[in-house]
């Protein structure tokens, strides 16, 4: 038995690094992109974390006609500007901010499922 390495599992927190790294809007420059579920098969795309120099309506603007949804721009006391779309966009909002250069890849955090 001395001869073998003895590993105790431990619990795993899928949460555990997206919660470490939402102290705050814009913290350690990542932007968030979540998904939240709705009611049946409808669910909601969450971007936040975007710098404030940049016109939210406008990437809103943006994003509504590139993907055909619609979306919002929200104010929340915690997280600052939130931009919110219809639909699950996950991927098609990083390749979209990636290719306008808002953001860089690395910089970029994909939450959900």
């Amino acid at each position: 038995m001395s001869d073998l390495d003895v590993q105790i599992p431990t619990t795993f927190d899928p949460f555990a690094d997206a919660s470490a790294d939402d102290s705050g809007a814009g913290s350690k420059e990542y932007v968030h992109i979540r998904i939240q579920q709705r009611n049946g098969r409808k669910s909601l795309t969450t971007v936040q974390g975007l710098k404030k120099e940049f016109s939210y309506n406008k990437i809103l603007k943006d994003l509504k006609r590139e993907f055909c949804c619609n979306g919002t721009v929200v104010q929340d006391p915690e997280l600052g500007q939130v931009i919110q779309l219809q639909g699950d966009q996950r991927k098609n909002v990083s390749n979209f901010l990636v290719q306008a250069g808002i953001v860089k890849k690395e910089h970029i955090k994909i939450h959900g499922f």
